[in-house]
């Protein structure tokens, strides 16, 4: 990891994608004219250029990428100049059609979009560091460079190839993991379905079957697809680092995407990029918004993120693309720097009149900027991000850590489950969505966190739990914490082998019961919990049937063969307690039950704000406290700090 003044300073970075090479020259004047005018001081720069650097094989035309960098650095702006490799020239394919991606069912993706290229081609790779070498050796000092953009929006479309070469590189991937095949057959069980391998030739990706493919076989692709996401990553960084070290690298992730484990590829990069796209038309947008910030943040370990890419209007990939209302992109850009961001960015400066994402909303939008009001909102907002430069340098502060996990994520949600309805999405929001409304900020965390720093550590889900992770969780609580674990939870090991002996074993001590088996329930189907104060409230999706081992019953199901059996429970465990919560409940009761559990956890919210007002804390390194209150309501509403 590196740091330099683009990271350090106490600024707030501003602007967005721009794409000089689809306009002429004669507009790019009148381009960092309004970029002035609006407070743009960072643009990321040629992300979809390769055909423009490299027309042909060998090729090369860097002319106007030196005067595009000229003239920006001449007003003022920076640019994470990105190295161009996300969508390759159709010349690529041309010549070596074996660079194509291809699908488990066997056909091959072609150009005529983005990303039309394997993880694993020779050619892809060999022609992409030679265009990245002459980048960083031609722009390495030039006084327009802040930061370096790797790609773009790697997996987005093609996460995953399943061609012969592809194959290949899985087996090597697997003979690294096992070193045999012993070693390989029994992790991947396959004892079932006379499934055992005899030599390394045989083993193929999860191509399309006849039915269920072997479950660590899938979850083996995934760990194998999502560093060879990395590996592409690092390929460029690599060539970059050799020429400025002290520039920092980032390439835009997507959120919560399922297909590449963010947490380990933060570490392979300075800063980490956000792109986030919430639908002004979802109610929960404003969450799920905050939700991704959060997720930034904490990949970094709490370091400033860069929120890279946001519409300031509407997106054109929608069925229906609903447009941010007045003020609305004001509030979510201002929502990204309460927790955390020091960059606020667009998709894109300048409308595009021709492609894909033509409807796409700007910066400057096809109507111009004289009487638009996109257009007085962005500018109005980037000269009001400039006063705000020494939040910079402040942090979030989270009294409370949610523990997300890739590889749980990835086993849950593979086939032939008790329930495919229980997925990473709905277990995560059903925890998040009433923190998030009590204003009770969260930092996600992870298998290599320390989780000491937190009041209360919330599972929502962890399927798939290791034997170190496991421990550390039981530590953690034996020393004073306080945990919260959602169902179906520590039932496999890394393997995806089941965990005998009771579920869930692993946390049996920990949580002082026994689930005896699993009951999911029907599309439309419910029960009722009633809660130790008398107190009802509605659940459905799953129930446990729990037998207690020393956990004290909050809440038992009252309806079905195991009623008036725990649905809800704690347990004293050294100097902590435990909670399990056995089914899905209704989203007021879940309010209620994390509210009480915070409280006896020492976590208070720091205000009293109706419901739809966010509050938000930061603090300096002089232990001064920063306060964002971000209404989200229609109309004006008062709040009143506790602390």
């Amino acid at each position: 990891m590196t740091s330099n003044h683009f990271l350090d300073q106490p600024r707030i970075w501003y602007g967005g994608d721009y794409n000089p090479e689809q306009w002429p020259e004669e507009v790019w004047r009148e381009d960092v004219r309004l970029m002035q005018a609006a407070g743009v001081n960072l643009v990321s720069l040629g992300i979809f250029s390769w055909a423009w650097l490299e027309p042909q094989p060998g090729q090369y035309d860097f002319g106007w990428l030196d005067r595009i960098l000229d003239l920006l650095h001449a007003h003022g702006v920076h640019a994470c100049l990105a190295t161009a490799t996300a969508s390759p020239p159709p010349w690529l394919a041309h010549r070596h059609p074996e660079s194509l991606p291809v699908t488990a069912d066997g056909v091959t993706l072609w150009p005529g979009g983005r990303q039309a290229y394997c993880l694993h081609s020779e050619a892809y790779m060999q022609h992409a560091s030679a265009l990245v070498t002459l980048l960083a050796a031609r722009y390495k000092e030039h006084p327009a460079l802040a930061a370096w953009h790797i790609n773009n929006e790697y997996g987005c479309h093609v996460s995953e190839c399943f061609c012969d070469v592809s194959a290949a590189a899985f087996r090597t991937w697997l003979q690294a993991r096992y070193g045999t095949l012993d070693a390989l057959n029994h992790a991947w069980g396959t004892a079932f379905w006379s499934q055992r391998y005899g030599q390394w030739a045989e083993i193929n990706p999860p191509r399309r079957a006849p039915t269920f493919a072997n479950p660590t076989q899938q979850l083996d692709w995934r760990r194998f697809s999502s560093d060879s996401l990395i590996a592409l990553h690092d390929m460029e960084v690599e060539i970059l680092r050799r020429f400025t070290p002290q520039t920092p690298v980032t390439t835009n992730f997507m959120g919560f995407f399922k297909p590449a484990d963010y947490r380990k590829w933060a570490h392979h990069e300075d800063t980490v990029s956000l792109d986030t796209y919430p639908d002004p038309s979802d109610s929960f947008a404003a969450a799920q918004n905050a939700a991704q910030c959060d997720l930034s943040r904490s990949l970094g370990d709490g370091k400033p993120w860069m929120l890279m890419e946001q519409t300031p209007s509407a997106v054109n990939w929608r069925p229906r693309n609903v447009l941010k209302q007045p003020g609305q992109m004001r509030l979510w850009s201002m929502q990204a720097v309460a927790r955390g961001a020091n960059t606020v960015m667009f998709f894109q400066w300048r409308a595009a009149k021709a492609g894909a994402e033509k409807f796409h909303g700007a910066l400057v939008p096809h109507v111009g900027v004289e009487n638009s009001r996109v257009w007085r909102e962005v500018s109005a907002l980037g000269n009001e991000l400039q006063e705000l430069g020494p939040l910079a340098q402040s942090r979030v502060v989270a009294d409370v850590g949610i523990l997300v996990d890739w590889q749980s994520w990835w086993a849950l949600e593979q086939d032939s489950k008790p329930s495919t309805a229980v997925t990473f999405y709905d277990r995560l929001a059903t925890f998040y969505g009433p923190l998030y409304a009590a204003n009770l900020t969260t930092d996600f965390v992870f298998t290599d966190s320390d989780f000491a720093n937190y009041k209360l550590l919330v599972i929502p889900n962890l399927y798939l739990v290791d034997d170190a992770t496991a421990a550390r969780l039981e530590a953690y609580v034996a020393a004073g914490g306080t945990a919260v674990i959602g169902f179906f939870s520590g039932i496999v090991d890394e393997n995806e082998h089941i965990r005998l002996g009771g579920y869930p074993a692993p946390f049996r001590k920990l949580l002082g019961l026994r689930v005896e088996e699993f009951a999911p329930m029907a599309e439309g189907e419910s029960n009722t919990v009633r809660f130790d104060d008398g107190a009802t409230a509605a659940c459905d999706l799953w129930a446990d049937v729990i037998d207690l081992e020393g956990a004290t019953a909050l809440a038992a199901f009252t309806g079905n063969f195991f009623a008036g059996q725990p649905a809800v429970t704690e347990h004293a465990f050294g100097q902590g307690r435990a909670y399990y919560i056995g089914t899905r409940l209704a989203a007021e009761a879940m309010g209620a039950l994390l509210g009480r559990i915070c409280h006896a956890a020492g976590v208070m919210p720091p205000v009293s704000a109706p419901p739809g007002v966010e509050v938000v804390r930061r603090r300096t390194a002089e232990g001064r406290d920063l306060w964002f209150v971000l209404n989200h309501r229609p109309e004006l509403a008062t709040v009143t700090l506790l602390v």
